[in-house]
């Protein structure tokens, strides 16, 4: 309430007649003139125009203002840039097409990134959009092992050369899944996840369906550590179902460890409502739980991992003929499966019902987060569609959500979510008066996602502009070239 208080606040001042004579003499860097302006906190929905100094708005007048630039977005929406608290994307080539997706902020939350402190420096200045990372478990557990000393090495080394993936990762630490640490492996690895806040993460990835085997004793040391320093986790539960999502929140529960559980879509299938009511019961206790979904029927993995270990055909209601192999968009057989199972690859998983994303999509309090994958030709199409998607298809076509709702999923949702855990982002998901200038400009009449399952990647359409700290990163629905204006977001614990 205070915090709505103090933007209420502001915009009054800011509308006061002495406010309005200051703003018509003042000349911004920036001023968008005409558009339909939607602040989901204050619930401002309106025409107006608003000014930018520096990375920074400056004014939201009903006035005109005068600029060195302006831009008229006359029938179009000014909205807070979309914030993606869920990709795997780690360059630009990803980022490029999360910026046509109307992404300002897109963070890797669910796993995490080895190496934070070299791989934020890995990023300074090369950036189109704001960029940030958890603390990964999976790596910080490999890390305590006194005999992956080289392969720890080599990532180093992958990371300082700017050359960091998802998939080295997987491939490199694989083998420590099977592993079962020892009491002081399990103490070097609490100390490696406070040593990696310290450089930065934003929480901790706690990926556990990726190493489904683990202990739970191992996993509630890390929901105590969690608890103690009041960090979020952000959890692939440990498999598809109620069971492993009550796991999850009995550990947020009785250790205090504030939870995010990433696509409850994919993570409880047909039970989505009554995992969406297992969280809401959490939230009534005082059990600081959120959720995300992504707007698809399809999920997507690698196939070398532990998803596909034996009985997931059983466990996720799938056979070899609903995997999809993203390098061919070929569908499997059991032949090609454990061939590819060897070689190693991305797979779509088509295991959803529309129903099932309709109950999350409309579901209060769930945001909205791509899981994007790496990029590929046909990488799964919510790496470029997942935003417009939900304004297109969920907004204006199936009227599943009204705009203002869908925009908080995507803006106020995830910025607040992590203000406890990341401060600044307190200036983000939110068009208001000394608010960081990240916007996102789109027509609601055509914005749609373009890219899909047969035909690969492709950039979403109706995105017109996107400023990421007062600079534009995208004009007219193209690329601005040879700009960098992400910042880094980093935690609360940095030193």
């Amino acid at each position: 309430m205070k915090t709505i208080f103090r933007a209420a606040l502001c915009f009054i001042l800011a509308c006061s007649p002495a406010a309005v004579k200051g703003q018509l003499s003042k000349v911004y860097d920036v001023v968008l003139s005409g558009g339909r302006v939607i602040d989901p906190e204050t619930k401002l929905d309106g025409i107006r125009n608003i000014g930018i100094v520096g990375n920074r708005i400056a004014a939201i007048s009903v006035e005109p203002l005068r600029g060195k630039e302006i831009i008229d977005v006359t029938g179009l929406v000014v909205a807070p840039g979309f914030i993606d608290l869920h990709v795997h994307g780690r360059s630009n080539k990803e980022q490029e097409y999360q910026l046509h997706d109307g992404i300002t902020t897109a963070l890797e939350l669910e796993w995490g990134i080895e190496h934070l402190k070299e791989w934020y420096a890995s990023r300074t200045s090369k950036a189109l959009i704001n960029y940030g990372a958890s603390v990964c478990w999976p790596f910080e557990r490999f890390r305590s092992m006194d005999k992956y000393k080289n392969g720890v090495e080599h990532l180093r080394q992958v990371t300082l050369k700017g050359e960091s993936k998802l998939e080295t990762l997987f491939n490199v630490i694989g083998p420590s899944y099977a592993d079962t640490p020892t009491s002081e492996e399990n103490s070097i690895t609490l100390s490696n996840i406070r040593k990696s806040l310290e450089d930065g993460g934003i929480g901790i990835g706690v990926p556990i369906g990726y190493l489904p085997k683990t202990n739970p004793e191992e996993t509630f040391r890390v929901y105590q550590l969690a608890g103690e320093l009041n960090a979020l986790i952000f959890s692939h539960v440990r498999e598809p179902g109620l069971i492993s999502i009550h796991e999850a929140i009995a550990n947020a529960a009785v250790t205090g460890a504030p939870l995010h559980l990433v696509h409850i879509n994919s993570m409880s299938l047909g039970k989505i409502r009554v995992a969406l009511e297992l969280i809401q019961a959490a939230n009534k206790k005082g059990i600081d739980v959120s959720t995300e979904l992504y707007p698809y029927t399809a999920a997507s993995t690698l196939i070398q991992s532990a998803v596909f270990n034996e009985g997931w055909q059983e466990k996720l209601g799938m056979t070899y003929g609903d995997l999809q192999w993203v390098a061919t968009g070929e569908r499997l057989t059991k032949e090609t499966f454990d061939k590819y199972r060897v070689s190693g690859g991305a797979a779509i998983m088509h295991m959803m019902k529309p129903e099932w994303i309709n109950t999350g999509v409309s579901a209060p309090g769930v945001m909205i987060a791509s899981d994007g994958m790496p990029f590929s030709a046909l990488a799964h199409p919510r790496t470029a569609g997942t935003f417009c998607r939900v304004l297109g298809k969920y907004v204006r076509e199936d009227k599943v959500i009204d705009l203002p709702t869908a925009i908080e999923k995507m803006t106020l949702l995830p910025a607040k979510r992590l203000e406890g855990i990341s401060p600044p982002m307190h200036r983000k998901g939110r068009i208001q008066v000394g608010a960081d200038a990240d916007i996102t400009i789109f027509n609601a009449s055509t914005v749609i996602d373009k890219a899909t399952f047969e035909k690969g990647l492709e950039f979403s359409q109706g995105i017109e502009f996107v400023m990421v700290n007062g600079v534009f990163v995208l004009r007219k629905g193209k690329t601005v070239n040879e700009v960098f204006p992400g910042q880094p977001v980093f935690g609360k614990f940095k030193k």
